[in-house]
């Protein structure tokens, strides 16, 4: 195979063994018997495949449920659950409609009832109910999201604008209990961050929100700060909760397929959370350092890259990654770094991820393309276009994080 093909053949057995039915089937063994009734709630992106495996599962147990995940991650209808498409990252009027659906379900729960919720990376969007005008959650979402801040920052400010994050749906189920079956896309599997913890106590304080605003100089009105300054619940008495799926599980799977292909190979970290330009300089280093090694090496990275936006392109982190890590390895012979999202989806883009080998550099050159002017503009998108640089894999169900890799064949 080429250095391309073994990309593709990595990627492919990676996100096939962080699939969310063996997660779903994995937890739901200590599900328990449910006295009354059973509420179904998925949220997130790889939440109609969690939903699915719970319908298969639990089949006619199921009293109602709901699944809500992006808009064309949904493989059609599930009995017993509806089905909802809403808008990732940044939540719109479907949904708060949905997540209002689901609210309405908890109506009327005794203490013999209880909640199954499946959550996953992207419920922070898909999942909402603002305590303030929609347009205003939708205006700092955006700030957020443009300011370079961390996944955790931005939890921290939008769990106190919003009714269901920060432990507070578990509060409306209440008595009800809810069990929670978590696919983690964050470094570290920190429960109250993923999906903005809905179902989970809050460990993050007012003081934090305060400190993330001024830190990048947010811009909120009056009402806004007021919500700031409101405790989440920091004790849910009614929930218990189950990480099933995480990164760790995306590197290693990544890892054994590099080896079965003849690859010496090194998981580095699965808690990255740098500037993906960053992290691409970092693998070409990485590249250079060992391009006399006698062995076929690889090197895996895991986690979440953040983009600094300082340009108006079309691109994605872990496309930019890639792109930076083409001038560094510019040249070097049967080297290639790639990186993907679990979920199949970077930014707002088709693609999943980008690929560079050494001849990438040089062709982009000659095209006519300027990899800093790409950078500068975040416009990694349109420039790895131009050299077959995307990789396309569509939805893939699932998502828990992304993994990078630096092969360097031998």
């Amino acid at each position: 195979m080429t250095l391309r093909e073994e990309a593709g053949a990595i990627i492919e057995y990676a996100i096939s063994k962080v699939q969310p039915r063996i997660a779903v089937e994995r937890a739901l063994e200590n599900l328990g018997e449910v006295q009354g009734r059973l509420i179904v709630i998925a949220i997130g992106k790889a939440a109609w495949q969690m939903g699915k495996a719970a319908a298969d599962l639990l089949g006619n147990k199921i009293t109602q449920g709901i699944v809500i995940t992006k808009y064309g991650n949904s493989r059609g209808p599930i009995p017993g659950l509806e089905i909802f498409e809403a808008g990732h990252p940044i939540p719109d009027k479907n949904s708060f409609d949905a997540t209002r659906k689901a609210v309405r379900l908890t109506e009327g729960l005794t203490d013999k009832d209880l909640v199954l919720m499946l959550i996953s990376g992207g419920g922070s969007a898909l999942f909402e109910i603002p305590l303030c005008a929609e347009e205003s959650l939708i205006d700092i979402t955006r700030q957020l999201l443009c300011c370079g801040a961390e996944v955790g920052e931005i939890n921290t400010v939008r769990k106190r604008l919003s009714a269901v994050k920060g432990g507070r749906f578990a509060k409306l189920c209440e008595p009800a209990s809810v069990y929670s079956v978590i696919m983690s896309d964050l470094l570290g599997d920190p429960l109250d961050m993923i999906a903005s913890g809905p179902t989970v106590p809050d460990k993050g304080t007012c003081d934090m929100a305060e400190e993330v605003v001024n830190k990048y100089n947010l811009f909120l009105p009056e009402d806004i700060q007021q919500l700031l300054k409101k405790e989440t619940p920091k004790v849910c008495e009614n929930e218990r909760a189950v990480v099933t799926g995480s990164v760790r599980e995306l590197c290693a799977a990544a890892a054994w397929k590099c080896e079965q292909l003849g690859y010496k190979t090194q998981i580095l970290a699965t808690e990255n959370c740098c500037l993906a330009r960053e992290a691409g300089t970092l693998l070409a280093s990485i590249a250079r350092e060992y391009q006399h090694s006698k062995n076929s090496m690889a090197f895996i990275i895991g986690g979440e890259t953040a983009v600094m936006l300082t340009g108006n392109g079309i691109g994605g982190r872990n496309q930019e990654l890639a792109l930076a890590a083409a001038r560094g390895i510019s040249g070097l012979k049967n080297t290639a770094v790639f990186s993907v999202g679990s979920d199949g989806t970077d930014g707002p883009t088709d693609a999943a991820g980008g690929y560079a080998d050494g001849d990438t550099y040089g062709r982009l050159r000659a095209e006519g393309y300027s990899v800093s002017s790409s950078l500068l503009q975040n416009d990694s998108y349109r420039t790895l276009k131009a050299v077959d640089g995307l990789i396309i894999t569509g939805s893939t169900g699932t998502n828990v994080n992304d993994f990078a890799c630096v092969l360097i064949k031998r």
